[in-house]
């Protein structure tokens, strides 16, 4: 539809076919954008018809040029996009009396992902959607309350940005254009008062209205039921009381209802604004002029109607206050600065300023500043934050590099391969963006059903007050029967009994207990996971949680320790065990290497000091090490080491009769190594002297208690898979050991994978729940419809997923799940209850003026059923502390 064109200084012509030629006249300031649209016109039969259209196109503000081709029927439009929209020029056609349609000139589809905000509940989600679907061009439209971000897929030749943007501003609410992330460069640069820190103060004054709202309705409270007409002047000091906790704290409630209102829509917030407002001035009506109501007043109904709704929003915003904090600790990890080669000389550089091709010096200690390959020298390096992987990866000439990993123990030479939004971080960033920002599977069930019960309510309301008022008029019931309430209110006109019947509507109907229904529940479970170490971050796992078939743990930080440790050493010549380990410790006590580390701790454990001194060491990388220690010659590593060093031919190596592992019959080196090898242990030989004297093994060894946290799921009817980037025999030798069956074991997964792994398992109508401990789990986390992250991993890993487990103990796993299912549990019997009571009690309120006993009282009546039923529900939800016992 439309070709930006960056006008320069001068003069340019507009000719009838859409072309820069000899018609029209047009300049724009330098480096301003504007955009040009041909339009397929219809109805036109004339000149004066083209004359007509143009006039009025021009007339746009907006609109810098407009010239209409009757021949071919085409209008040629140049304008500025951001002053004009091209459904106003379709529009302004058509009010002239033509038909307009853009001509496919551009991309035929477009997404755009937007910040929304002053959503209250399900009900304004999906009133933005609806608002959205309705645009001409949108494809589709979808709205995450979580996350308050939409996401519309459109056609730019229809509609633009800035039309969606006004779109959702006509519907009541705020929105404005996320930029897609470039990488962690440019998440790095947004500035300190971010999205997150706006929630954060905004929780911090709710906070504050919370407990203002608390303390000023406790004491009306207590007046109402205890002390009512008990001193004079008592409704000036409930007025006095109850306005701060109506006005103030009730602010965000009048706002939202009045915003909502005003552009035709209705959600809670215009419930719970008409209840508490309607109690309040008939209260206000009652205090200054009791002989048009009676005295009886309902301050305690406002009050609490106000406090105990806003105690509810609290507790949900507190709930999703962290979506973002993963993606700024991901930023976060991105090295500042880069030592860069340029003109034969070392310059220090930001990271956004290097570019595909430069050379980068990165030194021992140092993050690795973007991707690339080596060029010079050799280093091993930490890649754990961003692959779980707890090994050094040992890197040669030719080697690829990832940017925001650790570079160890030499002095690399790199040249850069991809940078910005190329390198591996910032696609690891997108993918947590893009998982955190789709729609969850279940909204809260009780925002769903309010899209329905808001409006019923307030058309309920309304039925009554005209059904009584027509009907007390109508049947004289001002003279025949005097309405006597319990404060000994009297009226005779029978719209007040209308009002008063109306009012104990909306006050029985007011949704406090449906409000409390989950965040009591989530608040008590997740502090009952607390207490066992199990952290739930909010209610999305929650409803996601009881239909969950599957659990996919990653290996390493997971399943193992995440670190190596020596496992066996294997005599195989006049050496024993003691003396061997001794020597081996010895040598590598002079790497920093951690398989080295893993070998000198294991012989310090058992008492035994490694031998010395080293006169003399050289490391082979990928191959081993030769040292002089206490006058030995000793090599380790691998076979190839030892033959070209040392000259020993393994293959012709004989029987051995030393000790072997235990439980083995082998009677061979190769036997010994097979055997090793095929449990998922690193195997190292071991020469003295130029002869064979032993095998030590090192390995990621499991976790104590992992096998029987596998159980644990298996015996609840779940599946259990592992997901690793070991290859598939390491793999499949640590399944067997904790009862994961091999089909079930997803091996050799490169880091960004994960949650393409997850993705594919999904598909096949699994409900996934993940749980990992790296950086580069964050994505399959996020995910997954549950992420459980090991809270002995990084913090990047524990913000994406939905449950933490802060002691790292994989049978945890199983008890987050029992727990998320009980408080579900809750949550759905507290939701049956909230609707019960309206079931029940919305007929007794709308019968109250038939019923004498509810005649007058039917709102303190409605009032006392809605606090009891709240007092229901959370009772209800403090049955969860018994959990476990």
């Amino acid at each position: 539809m439309t070709t930006e064109i960056r006008q320069q200084p001068g003069r340019a012509r507009i000719g009838a076919s859409g072309n820069m030629a000899n018609a029209g006249e047009t300049c724009a300031p330098q480096g301003e954008k504007i955009a040009q649209m041909t339009l397929e016109l219809e109805g036109m039969s004339c000149a004066s018809c083209a004359l007509r259209i143009e006039k009025g196109l021009k007339k746009l503000p907006g609109v810098r040029e407009a010239h209409v081709n009757l021949a071919t029927e085409r209008a040629t439009v140049t304008f500025d996009p951001s002053a004009v929209s091209v459904q106003q020029m379709l529009d302004k056609v058509s009010a002239v009396g033509y038909k307009a349609t853009p001509v496919a000139t551009g991309p035929a589809e477009a997404s755009v992902e937007l910040s929304i905000s002053g959503m209250t509940c399900a009900s304004c989600a999906r009133r933005i959607e609806q608002v959205l679907a309705h645009t001409d061009g949108v494809l589709t439209a979808s709205v995450n309350l979580a996350t308050e971000r939409g996401t519309v897929r459109y056609n730019p030749r229809v509609v633009q940005v800035a039309d969606l943007i006004r779109a959702v501003e006509r519907a009541g609410y705020g929105a404005t254009e996320v930029v897609a992330g470039t990488g962690a460069t440019a998440h790095a640069a947004v500035p300190a008062d971010t999205e997150a820190e706006r929630r954060q103060r905004e929780l911090r004054v709710k906070a504050f209205k919370l407990i203002l709202g608390i303390v000023l309705a406790t004491p009306v409270v207590i007046l109402s039921l205890f002390f009512m007409n008990q001193f004079t002047g008592e409704n000036y000091l409930l007025l006095a009381l109850t306005t701060p906790v109506w006005a103030y704290v009730g602010w965000d409630f009048h706002r939202g209802a009045l915003k909502v209102l005003r552009h035709g829509g209705a959600n809670m917030d215009v419930l719970v604004s008409m209840g508490a407002t309607a109690a309040y001035g008939l209260s206000v009506v009652a205090t200054f002029w009791p002989q048009v109501v009676g005295a009886l007043t309902f301050y305690d109904t406002a009050a609490l109607i106000i406090t105990l709704i806003f105690l509810g929003k609290y507790l949900e915003a507190r709930a999703r206050g962290q979506t973002s904090e993963a993606i700024r600790k991901l930023a976060g990890l991105q090295a500042r600065i880069a030592h860069v080669v340029r003109d034969g000389h070392e310059q220090d550089v930001p990271v956004a300023a290097v570019t595909v091709g430069d050379e980068l010096i990165v030194r021992p200690g140092e993050k690795i500043p973007v991707d690339g390959v080596v060029l010079q020298g050799e280093s091993t390096v930490d890649e754990s934050m961003l692959t779980g992987e707890s090994l050094p990866v040992e890197k040669h000439v030719g080697d690829t590099v990832i940017g925001a990993t650790l570079n160890q123990s030499g002095l690399l030479h790199i040249r850069a391969t991809k940078v910005g939004a190329d390198t591996v971080l910032a696609s690891v960033i997108r993918m947590v963006e893009q998982a955190q920002g789709s729609k969850a599977p279940i909204q809260r069930l009780a925002d769903v059903v309010s899209g329905i019960f808001v409006p019923t309510v307030l058309g309920i309301a309304v039925l009554t007050f005209l059904g009584w008022g027509i009907a007390g008029s109508a049947l004289h019931l001002a003279r025949s029967t005097s309405t006597v309430g319990m404060s000994g209110m009297t009226t005779s006109n029978p719209w007040i009994v209308a009002a008063v019947a109306a009012i104990a509507v909306l006050v029985v109907a007011c949704p406090c207990a449906l409000g409390l229904a989950t965040p009591t529940a989530i608040m008590v479970g997740t502090g009952k996971g607390a207490e066992q170490g199990i952290l739930i971050k909010g209610g999305e796992s929650l409803e996601r949680i009881q239909a969950v078939t599957a659990v996919l743990l990653d290996k390493t930080g997971t399943i193992t320790k995440g670190q190596p440790e020596l496992t066996d050493v294997v005599p195989l010549g006049d050496l024993d065990e003691r003396d061997l380990l001794q020597l081996a410790a010895g040598a590598e006590a002079g790497s920093e290497h951690p398989l080295a580390r893993a070998v000198v701790t294991a012989a310090q454990v058992r008492g035994i000091t490694p031998a010395g001194p080293i006169t003399a060491f050289t490391a082979m990388a990928g191959a081993g090490l030769a040292a002089t220690v206490a006058g030995h010659t000793v090599l380790i590593g691998t076979r190839r080491l030892l033959e070209e060093q040392a000259g020993i031919n393994l293959a012709l190596r004989p029987p051995f009769t030393g000790t072997v592992p235990a439980g083995t019959q082998a009677d061979s080196l190769a036997a010994v190594l097979e055997r090793l090898e095929g449990a998922g242990k690193t195997a190292m030989l071991v020469a003295v002297d130029g002869t064979l004297a032993g095998v030590i093994a090192v390995a990621d060894t499991v976790k104590t208690g992992s096998a029987a946290a596998v159980a644990d799921l298996q015996r609840q009817g779940i599946e259990v898979w592992m997901i690793t980037g070991d290859n598939r025999r390491t793999a499949e030798a640590i399944a067997r050991q904790v009862g994961i069956a091999p089909e079930h074991v997803l091996a050799e997964v490169l880091p960004h994978e994960k949650a393409a792994q997850v993705a594919r398992l999904q598909k096949t109508g699994r409900v996934i729940a993940f749980a990992g401990d790296g950086i580069n789990d964050a994505p399959a986390l996020a995910q997954a419809d549950v992420g459980i992250a090991m809270g002995t991993g990084t913090d990047i890993a524990m913000e994406a997923a939905d449950i933490t487990l802060v002691k790292g103990n994989l049978r945890s796993i199983a008890t987050a799940l029992a727990l998320s299912r009980a408080t579900m549990q809750r949550i759905k019997e507290n939701l049956f209850w909230a609707f019960g009571y309206n079931s029940l009690l919305i007929p007794l309120a709308i019968a109250s003026p038939a019923i004498p006993v509810l005649r007058a009282g039917a709102p303190i009546f409605a009032a006392a059923a809605m606090a009891l039923s709240s007092v229901t529900v959370v009772s209800n939800s403090l049955r969860l502390r018994r959990f476990g016992r």
